[in-house]
C-alpha cells in the first residue's frame, strides 16, 4: 500500500507500521526531518509544504495520514489569552477534511488536537488525546500511561512511546509529548481492513 505520511513530525503515529508499506512523509521543519529519517530510512521523507504536497500529489496514494498543525486550536490557546496571546485558528485542518471527503478516492484520516471551540466538523473519533477525521470506523482505543503527560520528563515518554531520537535532536520532550502514541497509531491503520458493521467498507482504489 502506498502511504503518505503529512506533518510526519518524529513518526510517532508511523512507528509500528512496518515495511511492507511504500511510505512517502512530509515535513517542513528539516532537523525534525532528520530525525524521522534516522529512524524510518526506508520511507520517502521530503522537506517541504505538506499542505500544499497534498494537492498536487493526492491522487498517488491509497492512504492519507494528515496531522495539520495544532497549536492554534489547542486548549491552552484559552490560557495564553490571560497573558494577551491571541491566534487566529489555522483552517489548514478543516480545508484538508473538507478536500479529502470530496476528492480522494482512497483511505483518510485527519488528526489533531481536542480543540478549545466546538468542532465546525464533527470528528469521526475522539481517541486518547486527539481528535480524528477519517472516511472509514475507527474502534474505541485506550492508552494505558500511569503517568501525567504535562509533567512527564523526555526520559518517560521516550519509554512509554518506545522512540529513541538521535542524540543531537532538539525539544525532544516536544516532540514526544506531541507525537501520536505509536500503538495508536497502529490501531487506525489496521482498522482500514475492520469497516463497521453498520457501514458499507469504504473501497480502495
Amino acid at each position: 500500500m502506498k502511504i503518505l505520511n503529512l506533518y510526519c513530525g518524529i513518526g510517532g503515529n508511523r512507528k509500528l507500521w512496518g515495511d511492507e508499506h511504500e511510505i512517502t512523509a512530509v515535513e517542513n521543519d528539516s532537523k525534525i526531518a532528520f530525525a524521522y529519517r534516522q529512524m524510518f530510512p526506508a520511507d520517502n521523507c521530503i522537506i517541504g509544504d505538506a499542505h500544499q504536497y497534498l494537492i498536487e500529489h493526492f491522487k498517488d496514494f491509497d492512504f492519507i495520514w494528515s496531522s495539520p498543525p495544532c497549536p492554534t486550536h489547542s486548549r491552552a490557546r484559552t490560557s495564553l489569552a490571560g497573558w494577551g496571546v491571541y491566534n487566529y485558528p489555522d483552517m489548514t485542518l478543516y480545508q484538508e477534511v473538507i478536500f479529502l471527503k470530496h476528492f480522494f478516492k482512497g483511505f483518510w484520516v485527519v488528526e489533531n488536537v481536542i480543540p478549545y471551540y466546538e468542532y465546525l466538523i464533527k470528528p469521526s473519533a475522539i481517541l486518547d488525546r486527539h481528535s480524528f477525521w477519517s472516511n472509514f470506523y475507527i474502534s474505541p482505543f485506550e492508552t494505558v500511561r500511569g503517568y501525567d503527560v504535562s509533567k512527564a520528563t523526555k526520559e518517560i515518554l521516550s519509554a512509554h512511546h518506545g522512540i529513541d531520537l538521535p542524540p543531537n535532536t532538539k525539544d525532544q520532550r516536544k516532540l514526544l509529548r506531541n507525537c501520536v502514541y505509536p500503538e495508536l497509531g497502529l490501531h487506525i491503520l489496521s482498522s482500514l481492513d475492520k469497516p463497521d458493521k453498520d457501514t458499507a467498507p469504504v473501497k480502495r482504489r
